[in-house]
């Protein structure tokens, strides 16, 4: 994806403290001063421009959400979202997720969603993808046992690799869908991106993936 530079996002982004978190580094392990509550987080990584994460904080009060996208040209549309929303159970990161360490402690996330993934297909570049050993390590160390990751693709190549990669780190899979929008899955969010594919026919691919 070729991103348009917008040179007012880090001014925009710093205007609104209240929606993209400073300083998430601060609040590890005492997420509850954020969201003034002790629900359950549930985190995207690659938020991209935050309608999925928006609309599950509508269908979801019960939970917090916290959206993580490392571009700010990106995140500024996520932004523009929350403002409208006006959700108080939904924050934004602007962080790379390979920190996501740093901002969480054991047992603060519950939930990781992976929507829409860059596939990164060239053999070389697999350490990149979301879903590899390194990335399942990283949301292990955050979630307490028993922590799930909810994945969508539309890349059949880069959901095979995942399938293989959640399966060789010993996790359980609980939920598998090759073609998620003819199946009987209820509640599903869409991204921008799962619209546009599916609009087209493409087939999306699902899994949900629990750490034992």
């Amino acid at each position: 994806m070729r991103l348009r530079h917008k040179p007012w996002a880090k001014e925009k982004i710093e205007a609104y403290p209240q929606y993209i978190v400073p300083n998430p580094e601060d609040y590890r392990g005492n997420w509850k001063e954020v969201f003034h509550n002790d629900n359950p987080i549930y985190i995207e990584v690659g938020t991209g421009k935050g309608q999925f994460v928006t609309e599950m904080a509508k269908a979801h009060p019960d939970v917090n959400f916290i959206g993580i996208e490392l571009y700010e040209s990106v995140i500024v549309t996520a932004l523009d979202r929350l403002i409208e929303a006006e959700l108080p159970n939904v924050k934004l990161l602007n962080a790379d997720a390979r920190n996501l360490a740093q901002y969480f402690a054991k047992g603060d996330v519950s939930r990781v969603y992976l929507n829409f993934s860059d596939p990164w297909p060239k053999k070389r570049h697999d350490k990149r993808r979301l879903t590899y050993r390194t990335f399942l390590k990283l949301y292990e160390d955050i979630m307490p046992n028993g922590g799930e990751i909810h994945f969508k693709t539309d890349n059949q190549g880069l959901f095979e690799y995942s399938l293989q990669s959640f399966s060789a780190y010993g996790m359980l899979l609980t939920f598998l869908s090759l073609d998620l929008h003819k199946s009987d899955f209820e509640g599903n969010i869409m991204t921008e991106y799962e619209e546009k594919f599916s609009q087209k026919g493409q087939r999306i691919y699902r899994v949900e993936a629990k750490y034992r």
